[in-house]
């Protein structure tokens, strides 16, 4: 009887662990399907591995990892706002503390396009001003199985 009582608890935890193991979502439909039926979906992004866009071209970008909950989002169909694309946009604001700036808004915006393809948008707001104290623009694809620098997990 006892084995049986270790044996059901073994089955239990092995359930448990496999349920709580995140799944990675490698296109745009993954996504849009997963937000749009009420799951909490997470990107991590590995800018290092994005391709930073400013007024002189590309360049590389620093090497760091930043994270957000892609809640709230919006899904825009194509031409819905004169979009060529389908797109999901989110957006995140936090106050956080800069080594250069101080005190600084941070702003990041991203859209996920149909094509899986991915634009970031990360500025430094001051607080109480709301000016801009740095902007940048990330693009880069959904992590999948040629590449990416946005890894979503549900």
């Amino acid at each position: 009887m006892l084995n049986i009582i270790k044996s059901a608890l073994v089955f239990l935890l092995l359930a448990n662990c496999s349920f709580s193991q995140k799944k990675k979502l490698e296109s745009f439909s993954a996504l849009y399907d997963n937000l749009t039926t009420g799951e909490n979906v997470t990107a991590v992004i590995e800018y290092g591995k994005a391709s930073l866009i400013s007024d002189s071209g590309k360049s590389k970008s620093i090497d760091a990892i930043g994270g957000m909950k892609l809640l709230p989002f919006e899904y825009f169909p194509k031409m819905s706002v004169r979009n060529e694309k389908a797109f999901i946009a989110c957006s995140e604001s936090v106050l956080i503390s800069h080594p250069r700036y101080g005190f600084v808004i941070n702003f990041v915006k991203i859209r996920f396009y149909d094509d899986d393809s991915v634009e970031i948008i990360a500025k430094y707001l001051d607080p109480l001003t709301y000016s801009i104290k740095m902007e940048e623009l990330f693009k880069t694809r959904i992590n999948n199985k040629t590449g990416g620098a946005v890894i979503l997990y549900k």
